[in-house]
């Protein structure tokens, strides 16, 4: 079965991701073609990255790397459920995603953005840092507004509208990752 770990990548106290992660993940377990797993950064704890030989070499030395590589191989794809700071992704996200390199390859991932302006310069950042990572990024994306899917900037209340966004991401995010396993399996 194929398994896509959603990827919440916001660590901040209070942060709205939790909510936006959550709904991710409560629309794609009623789904029956792949299995689905909800990773919060929080729970991996991981400092600023501090392996001394680069990722691209695969020999981590430190616990928490081990520990964040075993879990990110067992995925086929990913959704990044991505918060929107200062123009890109999160310090946090962007740094767990630099502590590992051929985890990531051959896999399909979707972007689930939100912020100011739904999470889109988040979303085009985290798209070309796919790129570099032998990522494929499909074509859906979910884009949420602190200002309409949310009331007072902070309660989480997505649209019928943002779950069909949704359902095209898992779909194209699902079929991706199928298709890409022969590559996973040859590499």
């Amino acid at each position: 079965m194929t398994k896509i770990g959603i990827i919440l990548g916001s660590t901040r106290p209070g942060r709205n991701g939790e909510a936006v992660a959550k709904w991710v993940y409560d629309v794609a377990a009623k789904r029956t073609d792949a299995e689905f797993e909800l990773v919060d950064l929080l729970d991996y704890n991981l400092p600023h990255l501090d392996e001394a030989i680069p990722p691209s070499m695969g020999q981590y030395s430190q616990p928490h790397t081990i520990e964040w590589a075993k879990k990110i191989d067992s995925f086929d794809g990913f959704v990044f459920v991505t918060p929107e700071y200062n123009h890109s992704t999160s310090g946090a996200l962007k740094n767990a995603i630099d502590f590992l390199f051929k985890e990531w390859n051959n896999k399909a991932a979707g972007f689930v953005g939100y912020g100011s302006v739904g999470g889109a310069r988040a979303v085009e950042h985290l798209r070309l840092i796919a790129g570099e990572l032998m990522i494929a990024d499909v074509r859906a994306q979910v884009l949420l507004s602190l200002a309409t899917d949310f009331e007072n900037y902070s309660t989480f209340l997505p649209s019928e509208r943002q779950e069909q966004a949704l359902g095209a991401v898992l779909d194209q995010t699902v079929q991706w990752s199928k298709a890409l396993e022969t590559v996973r399996k040859g590499a």
